[in-house]
């Protein structure tokens, strides 16, 4: 009977890789400044996350780009699937 309670609950919060990887996404990149603020992480952490998780782990490819303020993001690069 816990399996039904289970599945009566709402479903669990978004992780902090959900959350990264959700900025990650927006078309304008993230900055690392506004993954800290996410995460509640320090910008080493952050870096970290980015290199070790979403780079090699996951196998996610990460642009990172300096805009005309000068702030550098970070942005998912796009796949295209051959097909």
């Amino acid at each position: 009977m816990t399996d039904k309670k289970a599945k009566d609950e709402a479903p669990a919060a978004a992780t902090k890789t959900d959350i990264v990887l959700k900025k990650l996404k927006s078309a304008k990149g993230v900055t690392i400044q506004t993954l800290m603020d996410a995460t509640g992480w320090q910008a080493h952490s952050v870096r970290g996350f980015l290199s070790g998780t979403v780079k090699k782990k996951l196998g996610h490819e990460v642009l990172s780009e300096t805009g005309k303020d000068g702030q550098r993001r970070y942005r998912l690069v796009e796949t295209k699937t051959a097909g």
